[in-house]
């Protein structure tokens, strides 16, 4: 049987996010320090981007902060909607059915879950997407072939942040880092494929909640 604490770190960055990041917390932004027109360039280009991702289908990769490696589908749908299913032999699958995000351990038939507004989902599945209110964007670097947005938390309660990395050219989501003091969780979207509808009971959750709880 897995040990919670290894099943929490590594669902921590599909759920666990640092305090501020919330879809509450993106209410009043503000910058570390002033951007470049060219940065905000980039804020805007993401945004638009993400906005425009109404439903899509593709492959992760997630790496935990021991460099442990689970994969495997996921599908979005905004607003609220989104489905990451793990592959065997690991046992588990988060559901977002648009108020709650269901953490499920498909061997036992257990299920936990939270407020999707305090989980990093609620910054892909908003109805409407803002990059640029309620936390501090800290950092806007160039990769190569793209470029990554870091965001903290502007009421400095927290050391924690949240990467996204994106392609340029066309723009397009490639993937996310959480890091906490529990260390660094990275998403990595192998695939990402953009469709015309998805059936709505990839959405539903799959047993009864064991329980609803405030915070991941």
């Amino acid at each position: 049987m897995t040990h919670p604490m290894n099943r929490r770190a590594a669902l921590a960055g599909l759920i666990a996010l640092p305090a501020g990041l919330t879809a509450a917390g993106l209410a009043g932004a503000a910058f570390a320090a002033p951007l470049s027109a060219a940065d905000k360039a980039l804020v805007d280009k993401a945004t638009a981007y993400l906005q425009g991702l109404t439903s899509a289908r593709g492959r992760f990769i997630q790496t935990d902060p021991r460099g442990s490696q689970t994969q495997g589908d996921f599908y979005l749908q905004r607003p609220g909607k989104a489905r990451f299913a793990y592959d065997a032999p690991a046992s588990k699958l988060l559901v977002s059915d648009g108020r709650f995000v269901s953490e499920a351990d498909t061997r036992l038939k257990t299920v936990n879950r939270y407020p999707l507004g305090q989980t990093p989902l609620a910054l892909f599945l908003a109805q409407d997407v803002r990059l640029d209110k309620g936390v501090v964007i800290s950092r806007v670097s160039r990769l190569d072939g793209g470029f990554s947005l870091t965001m903290s938390d502007g009421r400095k309660q927290t050391r924690g942040s949240l990467t996204m990395n994106f392609s340029d050219s066309p723009v397009g989501l490639m993937g996310w880092v959480v890091t906490t003091v529990q260390g660094s969780t990275r998403v990595r979207l192998t695939s990402l494929e953009r469709v015309g509808g998805l059936d709505a009971k990839l959405f539903a959750t799959p047993f009864p909640p064991a329980r609803t709880t405030g915070r991941p």
